[in-house]
């Protein structure tokens, strides 16, 4: 059984010292979602490191706070190499320091914050993960595209309808990196059309 609640109390001070970072790009919404799909793929996985995916998760994102928010989506989602834009680099280089910083005052040891890094170093940007825990991040990074929120966001950012982004997914959906991953993914999307409608509108 998911307890999202002794999960969000075990990381509650990282929360906290993080929040200031989440009002950028709609990451007060995206963390929180793709946390909780974290924890779901840690049931699935059993053999991951727990704390490593969830901390990475909780702060992959918190770089874009430091890059300007016209710079963010006109450059890092737009345009055929928009994951290989100077934005998308800085805002992993940015997560790294901030993350550190954050993870420092909240108490944790050296090894978890240098497994943690190693993850939001790249998440984005490079092409293959390195292990199963950087597998589980990149997929909750994602996961929360297919739900119905995650869909009238993301659709936004990439000037399309909802049908049109949830046909973008249907793509997206077989590169996950874990089979859980595209299970879920398959899930959520079918019920995210059936909601929205999609086979009108």
């Amino acid at each position: 059984m998911l307890d999202m609640n002794k999960d969000f109390a075990r990381y509650d001070p990282v929360w906290r010292k993080a929040e200031p970072y989440m009002r950028a790009r709609k990451n007060d919404i995206h963390i929180p979602l793709s946390f909780g799909w974290a924890a779901r793929l840690l049931q699935d996985y059993v053999e991951a490191d727990r704390d490593v995916c969830l901390l990475a998760i909780l702060l992959h994102d918190i770089g874009w706070y430091a890059i300007d928010m016209e710079d963010i989506i006109e450059k890092g989602f737009s345009g055929p190499n928009m994951l290989q834009s100077d934005v998308r680099y800085l805002h992993e280089s940015e997560g790294v320091r901030m993350g550190t910083e954050v993870l420092q005052a909240t108490g944790w040891d050296t090894d978890i914050i240098a497994q943690v890094c190693e993850i939001i170093d790249g998440h984005d940007t490079r092409p293959d993960p390195r292990h199963l825990n950087d597998r589980i991040v990149r997929d909750a990074d994602k996961l929360w595209r297919f739900d119905v929120t995650g869909i009238a966001v993301a659709c936004d950012w990439f000037k399309l309808t909802p049908h049109a982004y949830a046909d973008r997914l249907e793509v997206q959906k077989g590169k996950l990196e874990t089979e859980a991953g595209r299970a879920y993914a398959t899930q959520t999307l079918t019920a995210s059309r059936n909601a929205l409608m999609l086979h009108v509108i």
